[in-house]
């Protein structure tokens, strides 16, 4: 009797449409029609961006707290963090609190938005005991270098009268002192890993206000001011904390939150995508693997740089384990992916039909797709047998290229045509 394949689905999620949980179910509602016996692991998974809390969350059995904060223009917003199963990591997407959506188009003015709701979620969390905090910080709509964050958590930033400064970007101008003093013990005594997948410095030309100030509301006279409040920031850090944050690629992402964590808490930067696999042990679980699934809403060239299938991709090669992208759309420049580690790639559209009905339809569409899938791999693989009937070392063996997909990929080629 052939044995059942193992099969790991570790997807992020389906933007608009489908959490990375759901799309795990309904991958493997599809993979049982073939295989119903086969040891299906799903690992919801993220690359640092939106839904990571949520991904996390659910990879790990935690939970989602639900809080209102200060949001970036100092109104009140209702924002969330997880609290991961080990109970004692935290994991906060900054645009919870601080990000671009919150603030309406009219309104945007990095010179007054604040990170202080982004600090308010740290504090929230230390007070329920959480002492790990993995931070992801795309998506702000605030440049003021993590000002407000240190703020929240007791930092005191102080103008040439040892007075207070007020919230935004433009308010840096005027930093004089920084007084540390304050800063909430718990938070020194805690981790911080920061989601960062950028390489901007703090200033100049690739800086925090120059490349995404504009998005923000900033015109170009906006941007020379933020620019030059941001330097002094880092002027007075590197004088009253002994740290030199300017020139630290990563420094500038989120208007410098990047270099203010690293500044006030001694957070370190890391590929938002290395963080999530490690964080759900995700190698742990492919271990011993035939086959792994993975996507995302759409797959293209620029997947390659620190998207989920890739970093799950990577993981599974590692090991010797094919891997199968079905996503809600394939760009025509994917094709890319598959000298990195990429057998095949699948859309779940089935036809031509609006994005609408796509992210209507994503669910069953995602079952029937890994259906499609699963049929081709057992097909090819001989006799209509599971992928389990042979080991990685056979299969590595008869079929070079990873020949356990090569009938889905010519398959997912034509699709895309």
């Amino acid at each position: 009797m052939v044995k059942q394949p193992k099969v790991v689905i570790a997807p992020d999620s389906f933007k608009g449409s489908l959490t990375a949980r759901q799309v795990c179910e309904a991958a493997e509602e599809g993979l049982r029609r073939v295989w119903p016996e086969a040891q299906v692991v799903s690992v919801p998974m993220a690359d640092g961006g939106e839904g990571t809390v949520q991904s996390l969350v659910d990879a790990t059995s935690g939970r989602i707290v639900n809080i209102d904060v200060t949001g970036p223009l100092g109104e009140p917003v209702a924002a969330f963090f997880g609290v991961l199963g080990d109970g004692v990591t935290a994991v906060i997407e900054m645009a919870a609190a601080s990000g671009l959506p919150l603030v309406p188009r009219g309104l945007r003015n990095p010179l007054r938005a604040t990170t202080r709701g982004t600090g308010e979620l740290i504090v929230s969390a230390l007070d329920m005991g959480c002492r790990k905090f993995i931070i992801g910080i795309g998506g702000s709509a605030t440049n003021d270098g993590g000002a407000g964050m240190a703020q929240a958590l007791g930092v005191r930033l102080l103008d040439a009268h040892d007075a207070e400064i007020g919230p935004g970007g433009a308010e840096l101008a005027r930093l004089a002192r920084i007084d540390a003093s304050g800063l909430d013990t718990r938070a020194s005594q805690s981790e911080f890993v920061v989601a960062c997948d950028v390489d901007n410095p703090l200033t100049g030309p690739r800086g925090a206000s120059a490349v995404y100030g504009p998005q923000k509301g900033a015109t170009p006279e906006m941007v020379g001011m933020l620019d030059d409040a941001l330097k002094n920031l880092a002027s007075v850090i590197r004088h009253d904390l002994d740290v030199d944050v300017d020139g630290i690629p990563g420094a500038g992402a989120a208007g410098g939150l990047g270099a203010g964590l690293m500044a006030f808490l001694g957070a370190s930067l890391r590929r938002g995508i290395d963080i999530v696999v490690e964080t759900v042990g995700l190698r742990e679980q492919m271990k011993g693997a035939t086959l792994a699934i993975t996507g995302e809403g759409r797959t293209d060239f620029q997947t390659l740089f620190g998207k989920t299938p890739m970093g799950v991709a990577n993981v599974a090669k590692s090991l010797g384990i094919p891997v199968v992208v079905i996503s809600g759309a394939i760009a025509d420049d994917a094709g890319g992916l598959y000298a990195h580690g990429i057998d095949a790639l699948m859309s779940i559209a089935k036809g031509p039909c609006t994005i609408d009905e796509a992210i209507a339809g994503a669910g069953p569409l995602m079952a029937d797709a890994a259906e499609t899938a699963a049929r081709l791999i057992a097909v090819g693989l001989g006799a209509g047998g599971p992928l389990g009937g042979l080991s990685n070392a056979d299969r590595r063996s008869n079929y070079p290229s990873s020949g356990a997909c090569r009938e889905t990929r010519s398959h997912s080629r034509h699709r895309r045509d």
